[in-house]
């Protein structure tokens, strides 16, 4: 079986007479080399691994919040119930008994030890360092709180300040916030651990004497196993021999399976649903796909997020906003002669600064769009990628691999004889049967694809950098370029020149089908364009973005997918050292960019732009500066990123204008501003309207969920 001494040629003007294998394959019909696939997988997080060292969150793991908001919720349920201020909100006595009157102390007390204690440690580090911040705001609420409440409980003072029953609502649901959002931190890390899970303990690997049952850890690359049906594939590698169909879902989110051959990379997690295939093993360890994938999730939860800084920086408006009013406050009611009201006030105006829905307004926006993306295949490796999206004019993408599929495809047949199309490519199938050169192989799809039945063909040579030829029912059939014209002495018939100019026009590939002397006809192949990119293109247009497209093949080549696509602006025969200075030419005029990649060749050019967006995640990607990571090679999941980075900006302002807004009309009340019109905002009221804000935040967060990320919904 000659399988990588071939024959095909290309367009003069591109290749001139090259054998397709001698000569390096133009990027246009390139074989997918790295057709990478990533591992995404709704899963809870594993909360003893999701420990973080971001921000505020230094030092305390996904378990600790999570353990600390369930003992404080429990205990919040009787403190809320005995609290005479919150019976009174709504019409109930509270049942009294020896000791009764203890329990919200008592109990809030622990409350504010146990639960409040992540807060009173970051507020304190957020003091030492100048840097006042959600920690600092939700420590001085919490304190406030506490004190005022033991002096009521104690009866020290003329007071009624009984915030027992608020200060514990308010711990539980920041730590129920924190919690949220180091959950959608660590999701990815759960996910990628649930896929492990799946994954097989053993494989059966081929040897000399048969087949022998290893376990996974013992495969090494080289090594041949047998995937039979219904199995999934226990490490990446390459089909040797049969084909099935792989169930893909679990990386790609697309149910429909995909037709995996001989020479086609299939990934580790993914099943064979209907036949057993041979695949050599290409990587174990640390070299697949899925430790790839593991580590780009390390890097994402170890990287920090403006939609945090947001909400820092309205914390820290707020505290300062706080502190000056009760200041304001205190002295203003002094002077009036009241000091029992300037404490009340003071308290009040303090205690209510730190909203409940400023403490969720970030993490449920983060953890609702983490899961969104994670269902429509999107790795967010650095979140500030995906809140810049919203801002970008510009999406470049590679062609090849990203709107193509990075492999050649039968474009155009022509016959000479009268012979019908498909006689032509059957012969032409039967001759490349036995060859496994990309071409041959597009030749031979094309014909399965068509449900031609072809010929057995006997004595296949190769001739290289001129053709191949096999003999057909007695007869001499030989397939190549241009070269094997000239070698033959044979003219193109005239019939054909027309088509052929043609092809060669908009630089595809012409390949002749000869018998004996006389030639039968032409097939012309190119880079299969993604029936997905038409629906990308288009749709990244209507949402007023620009899209452009970056290559390494020729002009006309580059010119001919650009014009079929309707692509804004193409950029061809530029080499991959040479793409970083295209991103840098459209930032000149002032554009913000989204380069799409393969990830590899395109990292300078991934590093430069404003959001880096690799398709096809795999070991290689681990390596490169992509900023998101589409687990699967649709170019509409761009879309998705667009559209969620514009709804999850939108739900993260429309959340903190919610929780500051409130805070700017309800502590001027609370201080008593109008107090002189008979208008003061009772402590009560002020926390009742707080849990109001929390609600609402929720609610509005969740909207997020109506937007449609699914890449075949695209619009």
């Amino acid at each position: 079986m000659a399988e990588q001494d071939h024959h095909h040629t290309h367009h003069p003007s591109q290749v001139s007479e090259a054998d397709w294998e001698s000569q390096p394959v133009p990027e246009g019909l390139a074989s997918p080399v790295h057709e990478h696939h990533g591992h995404l997988s709704g899963h809870e997080d594993r909360d003893d691994h999701a420990v973080h060292s971001h921000g505020q969150h230094a030092g305390h793991s996904t378990a600790m919040f999570k353990d600390r908001f369930w003992l404080t919720l429990a205990l919040s349920v009787p403190v809320v119930y005995f609290s005479p201020m919150f019976g009174h909100l709504l019409g109930y006595m509270p049942p009294e008994f020896p000791g009764s009157a203890w329990i919200p102390p008592v109990l809030g007390t622990v409350i504010f030890l146990y639960g409040g204690m992540p807060f009173l440690k970051g507020g304190l580090n957020e003091l030492r360092n100048r840097q006042p911040g959600m920690m600092l705001l939700i420590s001085m609420a919490i304190t406030v709180a506490f004190l005022a409440s033991w002096a009521t409980s104690l009866r020290i003072g003329n007071f009624d300040l009984d915030f027992w029953w608020e200060l514990a609502l308010l711990v539980a649901i920041m730590l129920l916030g924190h919690w949220i959002e180091m959950r959608a931190l660590g999701s990815a890390q759960g996910a990628l651990d649930a896929l492990a899970a799946l994954l097989p303990d053993e494989a059966e690997r081929v040897t000399d004497n048969g087949v022998e049952t290893v376990k996974v850890s013992e495969l090494k690359t080289g090594d041949i196993v047998l995937v039979r049906s219904g199995a999934r594939m226990p490490a990446d590698g390459t089909i040797v021999e049969g084909q099935a169909e792989f169930d893909e879902s679990m990386i790609t989110g697309e149910s429909k399976t995909v037709l995996r051959t001989v020479a086609d990379p299939v990934v580790a997690g993914t099943v064979a649903t209907d036949n057993t295939v041979r695949v050599t093993v290409t990587a174990v360890g640390d070299d697949t796909a899925l430790a790839g994938i593991q580590r780009l999730v390390a890097e994402a939860q170890a990287s920090s997020s403006k939609a945090q800084a947001l909400a820092d920086r309205a914390a820290a408006f707020l505290f300062y906003f706080a502190t000056i009013a009760g200041v304001i406050t205190f002295i203003a009611w002094t002077l009036l002669g009241s000091l029992p009201e300037a404490v009340t006030r003071t308290v009040t105006v303090l205690v209510i600064a730190c909203p409940h829905a400023l403490g969720l307004a970030i993490p449920l926006v983060i953890a609702i769009s983490t899961e969104q993306a994670a269902r429509a295949g999107v790795l967010i490796k650095n979140r500030i990628a995906l809140e810049r999206m919203r801002t970008i004019d510009v999406v470049l993408f590679d062609k090849t691999g990203t709107l193509t599929k990075g492999e050649p495809e039968v474009r155009n047949t022509a016959t000479t004889n009268g012979a019908g199309d498909n006689e032509l490519l059957a012969l032409a199938a039967a001759v490349e049967s036995d060859s496994e050169h990309p071409v041959a192989r597009a030749i031979v799809r094309a014909a399965h694809k068509r449900g031609l039945k072809f010929p057995q063909a006997t004595g296949f040579a190769s001739m290289t950098g001129r053709g191949v030829r096999a003999m057909i029912d007695g007869r001499t059939i030989q397939v190549g370029g241009p070269a094997l014209l000239r070698e033959l002495g044979l003219a193109e018939p005239e019939t054909l020149a027309a088509s052929t100019r043609e092809w060669m026009d908009r630089g595809a590939a012409v390949l002749h089908v000869i018998d004996g002397e006389q030639v039968l006809g032409a097939l012309s192949l190119e880079d299969a364009i993604r029936p997905e990119s038409r629906q990308a293109v288009g749709a990244l247009q209507s949402r007023g973005v620009m899209v452009a497209m970056i290559t390494g093949d020729a002009t006309q080549v580059a010119n001919s997918v650009g014009a079929e696509l309707d692509i804004d602006e193409v950029f061809a025969e530029v080499l991959p050292a040479d793409k970083d200075k295209k991103v840098a030419e459209l930032q000149a005029r002032g554009l913000r960019v989204a380069m799409v990649g393969d990830g590899v060749n395109d990292s300078p050019a991934l590093a430069r732009a404003e959001v880096g967006i690799a398709i096809g995640a795999g070991t290689d990607v681990a390596m490169e500066s992509a900023g998101v990571i589409l687990a699967g090679n649709d170019p509409r999941a761009v879309l998705s990123m667009v559209d969620l980075s514009r709804a999850s900006y939108a739900k993260m302002w429309q959340n903190l204008v919610w929780a500051t807004g409130y805070n700017v009309i309800a502590v001027p009340l609370a201080a008593g501003v109008l107090a002189f019109a008979g208008i003061v905002l009772s402590p009560a009221a002020g926390a009742v309207l707080m849990s109001v804000s929390t609600i609402v935040v929720a609610l509005n967060a969740q909207l997020l969920r109506r937007v449609k990320l699914n890449p075949s919904q695209v619009r």
